[in-house]
């Protein structure tokens, strides 16, 4: 099989996943070679004895993606590996498919990004994640090695057989069984997809359009159509001005709740009925509430995993429903690997994605959306009275700043906020899970406050979290870190 010329793979292969520009970076070519690896690297060697290799392919609706979807899946049958392409879905949408079906998959979409990238997001059977430490190095290295040689070898036996399935109704009566929303209370939802891939599942997963019983919801769409040149706005809800139409449209349509969803829809952010934002760590807690009580019902300790930047208000609210918090990491990998680890029944991060142990362990915009939709039916408050319960402290969000060493600035600001809490007779925790978290607990003196600096893998960036007891609180450390970290530069 003939190559394309060859392209640096390491600077759009990274720790998660394969991300690039369209044509310059990712083309067929290339994209067949990384298909071909992913058979070598993945499939085949998962694949049982005796038994035909088999993968998943499914696609988010950029233009490149229909074309970038049929080279990967040659790369794999040129290793005799059976494809089912399953065409449109969300990146949750081919988790399914990977789970449904116990094999491998990839799915095509450059999720957020603007409309001249694509890429790849591959998992192995069961939709275990495949990251830098887990495959994605190995892949890329041989994918490489035959880039460069403009060449991939033959594979050793025939060449597999590609066909379709539509995996769309499976993948919405799967979700309906875990979230059950038929005796809930009649909801208006506006939508907002940003022209993505919840345009498409959130028709057949929350309508009929899959072909199921209609549910006590009225949906107001938002940009429903499928666009991957992103007309409107950006499909990156983390970004507060893509969320401006969806905040103007709640009120103005009476809603009780609004929902915008990323470009593959696989994370969920979430709107009051006042136009106002719920953040990610008050939908974390709010879903593992529920998820708490299903397994103490069960006869089952009930363990959930949060990253180590959601709100302290988190794992107070796990333990207080009896639930185990577990503090990870920063990344997916990370997280899907302690979900494994532990057992655990959700986990849940600061940037809206949320992972379920009903669901392979895998994130799931949709089945997140639908545990908040089920909390508000179920009682009678609007959204916002309902969040309030679960936002107990005042954060900043993730602020960045360029410096030229972000070890030695960390060091500084470290040491001077120790120095002054010494000073005041304070005590500090500190520890280095990922980057530095500096916790101060409540006391007389002063109430409670944390933040966390961590250094970008891509960039000359230093980000920082930051959360106190109140506004005032929250607002000094913010200030006062970042006077430390954008005065040492």
């Amino acid at each position: 099989m003939t190559a394309s010329s060859s392209v640096d793979l390491s600077s759009f292969i990274k720790a998660y996943d394969v991300r690039g520009t369209v044509p310059d970076q990712l083309d067929a070519g290339v994209v067949r070679a990384i298909g071909a690896a992913f058979a070598e690297v993945v499939v085949l060697p998962e694949a049982a004895t005796g038994a035909t290799p088999r993968a998943v392919i499914g696609h988010d609706m950029r233009p490149s993606s229909p074309e970038l979807s049929r080279a990967f899946a040659e790369g794999l049958a040129s290793r005799g590996v059976d494809v089912t392409l399953i065409g449109l879905c969300s990146t949750d949408g081919l988790y399914f498919a990977s789970g449904f079906l116990d094999i491998p998959g990839a799915m095509f979409t450059a999720s957020h990004n603007p409309a001249q990238y694509n890429g790849i997001k591959m998992c192995r059977a069961g939709a275990k994640p495949v990251g830098q430490d887990s495959g994605l190095s190995a892949i890329r290295d041989l994918a490489q090695g035959w880039l460069d040689t403009a060449s991939v070898p033959e594979g050793s036996g025939s060449i597999g057989e590609v066909d379709e399935q539509d995996l769309l109704k499976a993948y919405a009566q799967h979700l309906r069984t875990l979230v059950d929303l038929t005796g809930a209370r009649r909801l208006k939802v506006v939508i907002d997809a940003g022209n993505g891939m919840g345009g498409f599942t959130a028709p057949a997963v929350l309508g009929i359009d899959a072909g199921l019983a209609p549910l006590p919801l009225d949906v107001v769409p938002i940009y429903f159509e499928l666009d991957g040149t992103f007309p409107n706005h950006e499909a990156n809800p983390l970004d507060p001005k893509n969320l401006l139409d969806l905040q103007k449209a709640v009120p103005e349509h009476g809603a009780d709740i609004g929902l915008a969803f990323d470009g593959d829809a696989d994370r969920c952010f979430v709107i009051d009925e006042n136009g106002d934002p719920v953040s990610p760590s008050a939908v974390t807690a709010m879903v593992a509430r529920r998820e708490i009580a299903k397994e103490i019902l069960a006869g089952r300790e009930p363990v959930v995993i949060h990253n180590l930047i959601t709100s302290r208000a988190v794992p107070e609210i796990i333990t207080a429903d009896g639930g185990k918090p577990v503090r990870t990491r920063v990344g997916h990998s990370f997280i899907k690997e302690q979900m494994a680890e532990v057992g655990a029944v959700f986990g849940g991060e600061h940037s809206a994605h949320y992972y379920f142990r009903e669901f392979w362990s895998a994130d799931t915009g949709m089945l997140a959306a639908m545990h908040v939709l089920a909390a508000l039916a179920e009682q009678d408050r609007p959204l916002s009275e309902l969040a309030a319960e679960y936002e107990k402290y005042v954060a900043s969000g993730e602020i960045n700043s360029t410096v030229d060493d972000a070890a030695a600035t960390t060091v500084k600001v470290v040491d001077a906020i120790t120095e002054q809490a010494a000073a005041e007779g304070e005590e500090l925790e500190i520890d280095h899970l990922d980057g530095v978290t500096v916790f101060h607990p409540a006391s007389p003196e002063q109430p409670m406050w944390w933040f966390n600096l961590r250094a970008s893998n891509t960039e000359p960036l230093l980000r920082l979290n930051a959360e106190g007891a109140d506004e005032a609180t929250m607002t000094v450390i913010r200030d006062r870190v970042l006077e430390l970290v954008r005065g040492s530069n």
